[in-house]
């Protein structure tokens, strides 16, 4: 399937972006070949396939919560690069 230069120019302007003649080209060219390949995947026989939303059985792999001694804040704080008593000091991020 050929893209036109106005569909590409239509899709361009639904997406706010400014192409030049060059890029229009070359999209259309791309996007057409793209377009070619996915024609072939519709000559694919897919009868007694049945439709998938997810072709992976999806399942959440989780494990147990385990509570667990947490390390002492003076050991925590001597890895920072700078401290203010009990607290982390970083930089002002806002202000």
């Amino acid at each position: 399937m050929k893209l036109s230069k106005e569909h590409v120019l239509h899709t361009a302007r639904l997406s706010r972006l400014a192409l030049t003649e060059e890029e229009v080209e070359e999209i259309s060219e791309q996007l057409s070949n793209i377009l070619e390949n996915l024609e072939i995947l519709n000559e694919v026989d897919t009868t007694g396939v049945p439709a998938t939303v997810q072709p992976n059985a999806l399942t959440n792999v989780l494990k147990d919560d385990v509570v667990k001694p947490s390390l002492p804040q003076n050991e925590v704080l001597a890895n920072a690069p700078q401290s203010d008593g009990d607290y982390f000091k970083v930089k002002v991020v806002l202000e």
